[in-house]
């Protein structure tokens, strides 16, 4: 429960920021560009944040795998609280200038590199300490923190802008959701005196004083696990672009290019992420059932064929077709994220899990989440369709789809503790 919680928050003060550079960052930060170009500013410092997560993972996966679970995802909500509390303090453009938009991009950098750590510490608490046949499930229980913390940010977001003027929201309004940030470091300083380090974690720490052995996670999961590595950065492309599409640059088409009131977008954004919760728990017990790749291809499929139709119900402008373009690329991205902690947590062994797990998320949400705000801005500036918008998701879940399809299925396989072969050979089958 800590460590979902501690995920829950720490999404909140990424997402938060996202919202932020939708609505006001490119009035308040970028004041001397023309409208078009203060967005793709603003969404350009949302993806500096993307660009950080693989250092996070690298770094935090080094800590994780060396150290243990428990520190490195201490320290990375820690880092994740104090910056986003901060950004909530930073004067604006017109009370320090240029010094503005440089600082909020040092913040933005320390954000993504705290939840680049983060979320490979909460996964492996949560699978490494699952039952048998129960690692879906209990993956998904971490990955809660997504649809939690999304709704929490949108939640913030509506009540601010549904009870301030626009002058006092871009005044001072929307410092509040930044500054609630403070609550994580102590849920944090909480996590370090409850959570235990898990069993998997200690014997591979165990193994490797007893071999006497020093090396690098990072460079050994590299050395002996790339293809994973790589397939795992591509299956979670589609995931990026098709969740940051849907929560992000839907909020900038619904209100810059649709006009549609701030409130009716962020409520299809508030119920698509409530339906999330229960859709993870139930597509990652369902991977338990029938298989991780199964239960992904499915929703990696399903967000390429959603991808024009969802255009095709924002365009009405009514709340209940919105909504539903909104939930249902929500509930395909569940389908697709329910099972990934189990899945990517499988693919490597302890010794190495948290390096290579969270690298190739990061890198792969990197590649897929940090540009599709600004690709799909430009792509409908450049052609006035939501049509190549669409596409450019189409072809994300064409890639997912093949590196899924590539990987090998791990839900009837128990991960190996010490490192033993090969990609094609990392985990042993589970004993009959």
């Amino acid at each position: 429960m800590v460590s979902s919680a501690g995920s829950a928050i720490e999404w909140f003060d990424f997402f938060i920021y996202g919202t932020a550079a939708a609505l006001v960052f490119n009035k308040l930060f970028f004041p001397q560009a023309d409208p078009l170009v203060g967005t793709l500013l603003a969404f350009t410092t949302f993806a500096i944040g993307f660009v950080a997560r693989p250092l996070g993972g690298v770094v935090f996966g080094h800590f994780g795998d060396r150290v243990g679970r428990k520190p490195a995802l201490v320290t990375a909500l820690l880092i994740m609280g104090g910056s986003t509390t901060l950004i909530g303090l930073l004067p604006t453009y017109d009370t320090i200038g240029a010094a503005a938009p440089v600082l909020l991009v040092v913040l933005r950098l320390l954000q993504g590199i705290a939840v680049g750590g983060q979320w490979g510490g909460a996964v492996l608490i949560a699978t490494e300490n699952a039952p048998k046949g129960r690692r879906g499930l209990y993956g998904s229980f971490a990955q809660l923190g997504v649809p939690a913390g999304l709704m929490l940010s949108s939640l913030v977001f509506l009540v601010i802008t549904s009870t301030l003027d626009a002058q006092q929201f871009t005044s001072w309004g929307w410092r509040v959701p930044f500054l609630c940030s403070i609550v994580l470091i102590v849920i944090a300083l909480f996590a370090q005196f409850t959570l235990e380090e898990t069993a998997d974690s200690r014997e591979s720490r165990q193994d490797e004083e007893g071999s006497g052995a020093s090396r690098s996670p990072v460079i050994e999961v590299l050395r002996t696990h790339p293809k994973n590595v790589l397939l795992a950065a591509g299956a979670v492309i589609v995931i990026g672009s098709g969740f940051y599409l849907f929560v992000t640059y839907m909020l900038s088409y619904g209100t810059e290019v649709l006009g549609m009131p701030k409130s009716t977008v962020l409520n299809a954004v508030l119920v698509g992420a409530a339906l999330q919760v229960p859709a993870l728990m139930a597509f990652g017990a369902l991977s338990d059932r029938i298989g991780r790749r199964k239960v992904y291809l499915t929703g990696a499929i399903g967000m390429g064929l959603w991808a024009y139709p969802a255009f095709v119900l924002m365009n009405t402008k009514e709340w209940p077709l919105v909504t539903l373009a909104l939930v249902g690329g929500q509930l395909l991205f569940a389908a697709m994220y329910g099972p990934q902690a189990a899945f990517f947590s499988e693919l490597f062994t302890a010794r190495v899990r948290y390096s290579g797990a969270s690298l190739g998320y990061q890198l792969g949400v990197m590649l897929g989440g940090a540009l599709t705000p600004i690709i799909a801005t430009w792509l409908y500036a450049r052609y006035g369709s939501f049509v190549p918008v669409a596409a450019f998701l189409m072809a994300s879940a064409a890639i997912s789809c093949v590196c899924v399809l590539v990987l090998s299925e791990t839900n009837r396989r128990v991960p190996a503790v010490e490192a033993t072969s090969q990609d094609d050979r990392e985990v042993q089958p589970a004993a009959s």
